[in-house]
């Protein structure tokens, strides 16, 4: 047979196949990408795991899981570095999100996208100043209000300002400058602190609507003196803020005020001598339901490294300052989380990618998921 005739018996075969293939195909139903419904309420133990994903710095991402499993649960896409904050009733994963109309350049859109906890699917967005600050993810750099009313997104351009969202009317309710200051600490149902850099707190009180009604500023820290981490933890109204040495600063908010209280170390003098100090990026978490403090620490200790990981976890009673015990991780940690229930976990996350778990009623590592995520810069946890 001609070498002609073998090549038009060939592509006469292919034509047969992939008409008859496309046949089969007409006939099968569409795929669908699946997704799951969580469960509400969440369970306490729920982990959503915010991953910045420095090998791709365009998109980033939430990472849900279940340490009790070691099983994820799903994920929601965002902007890179986009602040995220769960509402207090659980229902609504909230992001600030950067996005330029051809990915890496052109025009700018800020966004805040609303997400359903139970779909994570996007319920609803709101168009934001294209002001949002492009920093690492920080934990107070997006905040929710205490009835779930309001949300709050920093702004750095580099004047600072925050931008109040309206989440029940979904639209942007205010801009609120902060010269001079930083974050948006969440106080109550209409408040918000910033950290400010003369050594002061500013206390912002919001109407129903959002707008502004007052502002106080107090003094709570001398910046010529003491090297203080923005990086705070909250219990309720109160927040916990350490120095780059272990000094903790408790601040109170009532009544439209800051209210300092005493400050308290979380090492002794010979511990300082001995070189121990905290570092890491999220180096403070609250266990409410024990009223516990856990504070990420590192032997010799020095200025370059109140950032990096560590392997060792102090606990601390948060009434008496006491030093209460010390938990090990298998791998070095640099942000810490703790649920808020009567039997609390700790979440730590590593640079590997990966999560680890302490029970912290035995005050033991209870597992860990490994390589779950890229850059896993911050946990959240249910209310």
């Amino acid at each position: 047979m001609r070498r002609v005739d073998r090549l038009s018996i060939s592509a006469a075969l292919a034509l047969a196949l992939a008409a008859g293939s496309s046949a089969v195909r007409a006939d099968l139903p569409a795929e669908e990408i699946g997704h799951n419904t969580l469960p509400f309420p969440p369970d306490p133990h729920r982990v959503y795991i915010l991953d910045v994903d420095f090998k791709n710095p365009i998109a980033g991402k939430v990472v849900v899981v279940d340490p009790k499993a070691k099983r994820m649960l799903g994920m929601t896409t965002n902007a890179f570095v986009a602040p995220t904050a769960l509402s207090p009733d659980n229902r609504t994963l909230y992001s600030a999100n950067l996005f330029y109309s051809r990915g890496t350049y052109g025009e700018r859109t800020d966004v805040l996208v609303a997400w359903d906890t139970q779909t994570l699917q996007p319920t609803w967005e709101v168009v934001l100043p294209a002001k949002r600050a492009s920093t690492l993810t920080e934990k107070y750099a997006m905040g929710v209000s205490a009835d779930n009313k309001l949300a709050y997104v920093f702004n750095l351009t580099p004047s600072t300002s925050v931008t109040v969202v309206d989440t029940q009317a979904r639209k942007v309710a205010s801009e609120v400058p902060i010269s001079g200051c930083v974050l948006n600490y969440p106080v109550g149902k209409r408040s918000f602190a910033s950290l400010c850099g003369d050594g002061q707190l500013l206390v912002v009180t919001l109407d129903d609507a959002g707008k502004e009604v007052s502002r106080t500023q107090t003094p709570f820290f001398d910046p010529n003196k003491v090297r203080l981490n923005e990086r705070a933890i909250a219990n309720g109204d109160t927040y916990y803020f350490t120095t780059t040495q272990g000094e903790v600063y408790p601040v109170a908010f009532e009544g439209g005020k800051a209210k300092p209280l005493p400050t308290w170390s979380l090492v002794s003098d010979e511990e300082r001598k001995q070189g121990w100090a905290p570092g890491g990026w999220q180096a403070l978490a609250v266990a409410p339901g024990l009223n516990r403090l856990y504070a990420l620490m590192h032997d010799q200790h020095t200025d370059g490294k109140w950032e990096d990981p560590s392997t060792t976890i102090w606990a601390f009673d948060l009434k008496t300052g006491k030093k209460l015990g010390t938990l090990d991780s298998p791998k070095p940690v640099w942000s810490l989380q703790a649920s808020h229930d009567k039997a609390p976990i700790l979440v730590a996350t590593d640079l590997e990618g990966g999560v680890q778990f302490f029970d912290l009623t035995s005050n033991k590592h209870s597992g860990a998921m490994d390589q779950i995520t890229d850059t896993p810069v911050l946990t959240l946890a249910p209310w």
